[in-house]
């Protein structure tokens, strides 16, 4: 692991550590020289040391977390600068923390390296000594987790839930005990000198590298937006630099740190927390004990009457255009939930002795001004929508409704909060470029005007795969398949998947643009195929990865998740068969106010914001395939669109040069 020991020396160049005979080649890692590596590390140091962007597409098989990592701390040990380092996935922060950070250390020696997560994941000492004293469990179950908890404690050095191998992903328990900043009593904890997230902190300042991911850095953001941009605001630490990995997720990560989004289950909680707090006392006594806890009760039943009366159909996402037809027929709902916070929040304020008070009125004000927000305010750059959808774990699920606001466009919120603040932020991916161009991404994150420091614009570099993708990889068109709207479609996809299926002998992803095209091709391909099939849904991702490398033969039915971040080498994984063209929904509440926000502007949205962004998912898909150089697959399209129509020449030119056949014949000499 890592170490935080304070070491002062020089590290090598960049042409000592990755040219031939350097300290890389001498490694015990597998080596060949990469160009192209060594390439995107000088242009990192030269953006860090001139304190300029970078945007960075570097292929797979690059080697670039190790092109970042290097130029990132010989910045920090030559100026003191510290760099924070965030990636769109946990798989890919472990990697570098747990991986290529010790990896480094073995040849450099040790280094200032600091790994950080969301409070959520750290559990506070002060809930947890409060509720032994004051034990309110549910259920055996949750008094098994609750011992299992209270043992860890005592040996745990990071209070990091992930070393808790036996706590459920969905732990009601845990979302009582963990450190989140909404009821933290922070410097007035009696237990503050104690908190993991204060030594997590502590850490993060003595470090010269800071990992951390995109949620997590887009929610400290956020947090010092909210307060004007106070030093001490968020969790981060200060930093010179910004490294982002896997940021083409970027856009979609900050829109929702920048949003807004209420849910009855926040409200809930809320009155379930405040009780709880009551009964740690003297119980209901009279006073502000009572008014506490009649508001609460009144809170709850006032927020599910406005919440059953919000004018959503089913599950999903759902646009919430007519609030203000909303609040013409359903104000008094609205008021009465808005009063009743207001008297609740003023009623824990007459609390004195209680520790948790300030920490609940926090909450309070803040579920004031968030809701106040979604229901009043008139952004024109903000999408206003409502979701239901399934939450909580397979033995406590419950249908849960959002109430949520979504910013338009980001692009001027992060080139004022990201760009301008930060001297140098370096932005790489294996999927970011259009047809050979950044023209999307710059201007979906504000860069498009060269924005950022003041220093000239943002640099630009595309580092080409060092994989051999015209020998590794063949891309299969199929010649028969109809249009994907057409009603035969399903019949004829699984025919050619299962056909392809024999070829490849199993070992396949198939990859789907929706839910309900997985479940009808899953059912129609299940009695006829002789392979282990995995199905999406039917157990955590990481389960359903480690049975795929496991099980011979296997065959993974999956949607989104399964597009990125995933990692599978060897011949466990031969084919990737994707069934459409990855378009964004055009009715989905936010995209059709992004289409609608650039047709307003004179644009054509379907070619400047459906067909680049489709152009980067399916990259991300058929990216699965070939992960080292010793990789050899097939890739499938099932969508006849991207040879017939006009737009499909930008997805060819866009992905790499792989053999193109609509051959099937060609599909079994390339296993032969």
């Amino acid at each position: 692991m890592p170490t935080s020991e304070t070491t002062a020396r020089d590290l090598p160049t960049l042409h000592a550590f990755f040219a031939p005979g350097g300290i890389l080649a001498n490694s015990p890692l597998p080596y060949e020289y990469r160009p192209g590596q060594l390439e995107m590390a000088r242009a990192v140091e030269r953006a860090l040391d001139e304190k300029r962007h970078l945007i960075v597409e570097a292929g797979t098989g690059t080697g670039k977390t190790l092109a970042y990592l290097l130029p990132a701390l010989r910045t920090a040990f030559e100026t003191g600068r510290r760099v924070i380092i965030s990636t769109g996935t946990k798989a890919l922060q472990d990697q570098l923390f747990f991986r290529d950070v010790p990896f480094l250390e073995s040849l450099l020696g040790p280094l200032r390296v600091c790994y950080m997560k969301g409070r959520a994941n750290y559990l506070c000492r002060h809930k947890l000594i409060t509720l032994t004293a004051h034990p309110i469990l549910s259920g055996l179950e949750e008094i098994d987790q609750y011992h299992q908890i209270a043992e860890w404690e005592k040996t745990t050095e990071t209070g990091d839930r992930s070393e808790l191998s036996g706590l459920p992903e969905v732990s009601q328990l845990w979302a009582k005990l963990d450190a989140r900043s909404e009821a933290c009593l922070g410097s007035t904890c009696p237990d503050y000198g104690r908190c993991f997230v204060t030594e997590m902190r502590r850490r993060a300042q003595e470090a010269d590298i800071v990992i951390v991911n995109h949620h997590l850095f887009f929610a400290d953001l956020a947090v010092r937006q909210q307060a004007g941009g106070a030093p001490d605001a968020g969790v981060l630490p200060e930093a010179g630099a910004v490294i982002f990995d896997e940021a083409h997720e970027l856009e979609e990560v900050a829109s929702s740190y920048f949003g807004i989004s209420v849910s009855n289950l926040r409200f809930e909680d809320l009155v379930r927390d405040s009780e709880a707090m009551l009964k740690k006392g003297d119980g209901y006594a009279s006073g502000p004990n009572t008014a506490v806890l009649v508001s609460g009760q009144q809170l709850r039943d006032r927020a599910r009457m406005f919440f059953a009366q919000l004018p959503i159909a089913g599950d999903g996402r759902q646009p919430f255009d007519g609030r203000e037809e909303f609040l013409e027929m359903r104000g008094d709902l609205y008021l009465g939930v808005k009063n009743t916070l207001i008297r609740l929040e003023a009623e824990l304020d007459q609390l004195r002795g209680v520790d948790e008070a300030p920490g609940l009125r926090k909450r309070v004000g803040n579920l004031r001004t968030e809701l106040e927000f979604l229901m009043e305010s008139n952004s024109s750059n903000t999408v206003y929508w409502l979701e239901r959808r399934m939450s909580g774990g397979l033995q406590k699920q419950s249908r849960v409704t959002f109430l949520q606001a979504t910013p338009i466009d980001v692009s001027g919120i992060l080139d004022a909060q990201l760009f301008q603040t930060f001297p140098t932020v370096v932005m790489t991916s294996a999927t970011l470029t259009v047809q050979g161009s950044f023209e999307h991404i710059r201007g979906r994150l504000g860069l498009a005007d060269g924005g950022g420091s003041g220093n000239g614009a943002a640099r630009e570099l595309v580092v080409p795969s060092h994989f051999k993708y015209d020998t590794q990889a063949l891309l299969y068109l199929p010649p028969e398949m109809p249009d994907p709207r057409a009603p035969d479609f399903a019949e004829v996809a699984a025919r050619c998947i299962q056909q392809v299926l024999g070829i490849t002998r199993g070992r396949a992803f198939c990859l789907f643009t929706s839910y309900n095209q997985m479940r009808d091709l899953y059912e129609r391909l299940l009695p006829v195929l002789d392979y282990p099939i995995l199905l999406h849904g039917s157990a955590p991702r990481n389960v359903l990865l480690e049975q795929f490398r496991e099980t011979p033969n296997a065959v993974l039915f999956g949607t989104a998740s399964f597009w990125q971040g995933v990692d599978v080498q060897g011949e466990a994984l031969s084919c990737v068969i994707i069934d459409k063209l990855p378009f964004a929904v055009p009715n989905d509440p936010v995209v059709a106010a992004r289409m609608r926000f650039i047709e307003d502007a004179g644009g054509k949205p379907f070619y400047e914001y459906q067909v680049p962004s489709a152009v980067i998912a399916l990259k991300q898909g058929f990216g699965r395939l070939i992960r080292s150089l010793e990789d050899r697959g097939v890739l499938v399209l099932l969508d006849p669109r991207i040879r017939q129509k006009s737009y499909g020449r930008a997805f060819l030119e866009s992905l790499p040069p792989y053999r193109v056949t609509t051959s099937i014949t060609d599909v079994g000499l390339f296993f032969e």
